[in-house]
């Protein structure tokens, strides 16, 4: 662990001018009074560690003095492309790894380009989770990441529906869709299966990593195979229909309120619109209960034709409405009127979506 810690020292301090105390024991994670002892031990070792006093004082380097112990890891070297990711590595356990990937690539740059990766930091930042949702990291996910990584077979406990069932997986791959960890695993061919499936992390209630590991499939290829299986989901859930009339804003906030892709194909069949300005369209929905939750997000842009009983909820919503607003309501009724374009930032709710 010292010897780590001694490098990671020596790394350090070639890739900036000088640091104090203080900040190097904020990086080590030390006191600094162990700052002290190990830059005298390097000292002791040949390391030519200097250290200055006072106010302005710290610890450098002298003498152009450079160290071959650069050299990635192989862990250290995979985790370096995630460094673009830095809350996802923290999920997996790997920011130990990248950190000291980053640290070897910026001792061995050119003191002209050292700062590239702080340069970078201020300049690009990825969020992966969604608005108004607290991001909570599955307990097993960096046992399952450790498995992902070494390509070990698990025996994993998985609630399906208020069942549990247990599986023999061969780990090929991890996706962070919209805040939420996905395994991307094919089913042991020792339990008669072979087929690839997609399963929630946070699912999870066991995962035994034991020392096996399996041949992985050399043309598997994680971004298509999560692509297809995702459009396959989507649509999936895509079980009815309902006919609505939709005004020129309407048509302009569909996209924001149903699936992004199955709003705009049905868009492409509308024919003319009426001499209201409105058309008709037939959308894929995934229930009607779905389909009220998102079409609220319209507002009076919306009118729904079919099913009765879905246009009877919202007539029976509207009657509220204007019971609670009152002669404050404008126009009144279902259809017709709306809000104009400069009423409204055309911006609408995130629409619901079912969980795998």
């Amino acid at each position: 662990m010292r010897a780590a810690r001694l490098i990671k020292m020596v790394l350090l301090l070639q890739s900036r001018p000088a640091m104090t105390a203080a900040e190097l024991a904020e990086e080590l994670e030390v006191s600094e009074r162990t700052v002290t002892r190990d830059a005298q031990a390097l000292s002791e070792a040949g390391v030519p560690v200097y250290a200055e006093r006072g106010r302005a004082g710290g610890y450098r380097l002298i003498g152009g003095y450079r160290t071959r112990l650069t050299g990635l890891a192989r862990g250290e070297a995979e985790a370096l492309f995630l460094s673009g990711v830095p809350g996802a590595l923290r999920e997996m356990g790997l920011q130990d790894a990248a950190s000291a990937a980053r640290l070897k690539v910026s001792a061995a740059l050119l003191p002209s380009l050292r700062d590239a990766s702080r340069t970078a930091a201020q300049r690009f930042h990825l969020d992966a989770p969604n608005w108004f949702r607290e991001p909570r990291t599955p307990e097993l996910l960096p046992a399952v990441a450790d498995a992902v990584w070494d390509d070990r077979r698990v025996t994993a406990r998985y609630l399906r529906g208020e069942d549990e069932v247990v599986r023999e997986l061969e780990p090929y791959g991890l996706v962070l869709k919209a805040g939420v960890w996905y395994l991307c695993a094919r089913i042991a061919r020792a339990a008669g299966g072979g087929a690839f499936r997609v399963y929630r992390i946070d699912r999870f209630t066991a995962v035994d990593a034991g020392e096996e590991r399996f041949a992985r499939d050399d043309g598997f290829d994680l971004p298509a195979f999560w692509a297809e299986r995702a459009e396959q989901f989507a649509r999936s859930l895509l079980r009815t229909e309902v006919v609505v009339r939709l005004s020129a804003e309407g048509v302009r906030g569909l996209p924001h309120v149903l699936d992004a892709r199955s709003a705009r194909e049905a868009l492409q069949t509308v024919d003319t619109p009426d001499a209201d300005g409105w058309v008709t369209v037939t959308l894929p929905v995934e229930s009607e209960e779905v389909a009220h939750t998102q079409l609220r997000g319209l507002g009076p842009e919306v009118e729904v034709l079919a099913p009765e009983a879905l246009r009877q909820l919202f007539a029976r919503e509207a009657r509220r409405l204007a019971g609670l607003y009152g002669d404050g309501v404008p126009g009144g009724g279902v259809s017709g009127g709306g809000v104009s374009g400069d009423e409204t930032d055309g911006t609408y709710g995130d629409a619901h979506r079912a969980g795998t």
